[in-house]
């Protein structure tokens, strides 16, 4: 059983309560560790313990700042394969995702930006005979941060490391539901030497520890990553404490293919959109809508590779599709499945859990599910189901699909196949998402803001845009 702690002034301590949850294994359903039942106390201590490490980080050069980001990276690199096995073992995830994408990326967080802030620039503005204005961009205080379950290193490195380069300090909160790889980040934290209070984890619950942390009031800045519900929580109580706010949250997600695409490439990726780490990603295209000419031609080779994806244990490679997250999540799913069929939804494939033999019995997996012939403002196609469920129609007419994938509540990512530069271009306009990829998804920079419109979110993540958003801007007018 593994016991799971906090860390909070760069020493890893059991939660004041001495209260433990238990962390199930998506896979085997049964309980292999164990974490901090943490509470405002533990922040409490933790956001002391940032506060006395700000005046000493924010005063280190950004060089030096960024040399203890670098270190981190190679350290997670090096543990590359027991990192992946521990992401996969907590989330359900297959082993090889983890090791192609979760940890790589996690680590490339740490170096991008403990390399990119030492050439952040700031602005200068000239007014002729009269004055220079420049801006000071300089680090804001204790910074809390919070992360989600469906990519927990990586995401959790995405919110901390700007955080960290930009000069703040840092309070916390990794997935009650994924807390493994947060935990081992700690102790890397200690082997590179990061001093004291840098960096302050607590675990715990998000009622408790998320609570408690956008409540602090020596808590500035919240960088959260999570559902639409959860952000709305968190700018009721943050707005009226004019906290600044970074809000990554949902998707419904369109994937909108024209005639003259090059139907393979857009088939075969179609596949990962829909189905990668059991369709659990918010930038995941859930909405397939085809152009009539060559809808039943897609959705024919569309379905023979889902039904030839593998479904199962999460350390076999030959697996797609691993585990979902928990058993509630799994249930979350079946009922929109239920839901589907009473809008009137046909199942093309899919549509059950599955149900293994053995150590795998208690495991909550479940079949990558088609389902055609709903109306795409029903609620199945208006509300965000998170899992491997992918609806599919056709459509006629360029302002018809344009219509189809504007009418949710979220702008988070689209994705847009066709051959035809300026219908490529004239789409990407109207679309309203932030992300628009155009032949292909998931292809990332990270040097690009990322985020989205409407519910998808509030702010940018990525690049100058994290940068910029963990500090405080400062104009300074010099009179000539």
């Amino acid at each position: 059983m593994i016991q799971i702690k906090n860390y909070i002034n760069g020493t890893l301590v059991d939660a004041i309560s001495n209260q433990r949850l238990n962390n199930i294994a998506p896979a085997t359903g049964k309980v292999y560790s164990q974490l901090p039942d943490s509470d405002e106390r533990d922040v409490a201590a933790a956001t002391q313990a940032a506060k006395n490490a700000f005046s000493i980080w924010s005063s280190l050069s950004a060089e030096k700042r960024g040399d203890y980001l670098t270190q981190i990276s190679k350290k997670i690199l090096e543990k590359l394969e027991f990192f992946a096995q521990a992401e996969s073992m907590d989330s359900g995830k297959p082993l090889w995702l983890a090791k192609q994408t979760d940890i790589p990326r996690a680590a490339s967080n740490f170096k991008f930006f403990g390399t990119g802030i030492q050439h952040f620039a700031s602005e200068s503005h000239y007014m002729e005979e009269t004055a220079i204005n420049y801006t000071l961009r300089r680090p804001i205080g204790v910074a809390g941060c919070i992360s989600p379950w469906n990519l927990p290193l990586y995401l959790f490195t995405w919110k901390i490391a700007p955080a960290l380069a930009a000069g703040n300090t840092v309070v916390a909160k990794p997935s009650e539901l994924t807390p493994l790889t947060a935990f081992y980040l700690s102790e890397i934290c200690i082997e590179v030497g990061l001093p004291a209070g840098v960096l302050n984890i607590v675990h715990g619950l998000g009622a408790k520890v998320g609570t408690a942390i956008v409540k602090h009031p020596e808590i500035p800045v919240i960088s959260f990553t999570g559902g639409t519900k959860t952000g709305e929580e968190i700018a009721r109580t943050a707005g009226p404490m004019f906290k600044k706010l970074s809000l990554e949250l949902g998707g419904k997600n369109p994937y909108i293919v024209f005639n003259d695409a090059t139907l393979e490439d857009a088939v075969n990726t179609a596949i990962r959109a829909s189905f990668t780490n059991q369709g659990q990603i918010c930038l995941c295209g859930s909405r397939l809508f085809v152009q009539r000419d060559i809808y039943e031609t897609f959705k024919n080779e569309y379905l023979k590779k889902v039904k030839a994806l593998r479904v199962g244990n999460p350390a076999d490679d030959k697996n797609f599709m691993g585990a979902l997250v928990s058993k509630q999540h799994l249930e979350k799913i079946e009922s929109y499945v239920q839901l589907a069929k009473e809008e009137g939804g046909i199942i093309l494939t899919g549509g059950n859990r599955i149900q293994f033999p053995g150590e795998l019995s208690e495991g909550y997996f479940y079949q990558p599910t088609v389902i055609e012939g709903l109306s795409f403002q029903c609620r199945t196609n208006q509300e965000e189901i998170f899992g491997p469920v992918v609806t599919i129609q056709p459509f006629d007419t360029e302002e018809e699909v344009i219509e189809y994938a504007n009418s949710t509540s979220y702008g988070l990512a689209s994705s847009i196949w066709t051959n035809d530069v300026k219908r490529a271009h004239r789409v990407a306009e109207k679309i309203k998402t932030g992300i628009v990829w155009i032949n292909c998804w998931m292809l990332r920079d990270l040097r690009t803001p990322f985020g989205g419109m409407k519910s998808s979110g509030v702010g940018r993540e990525g690049g100058w845009e994290a940068l910029r958003f963990f500090t405080e801007p400062k104009n300074v007018c010099i009179k000539l």
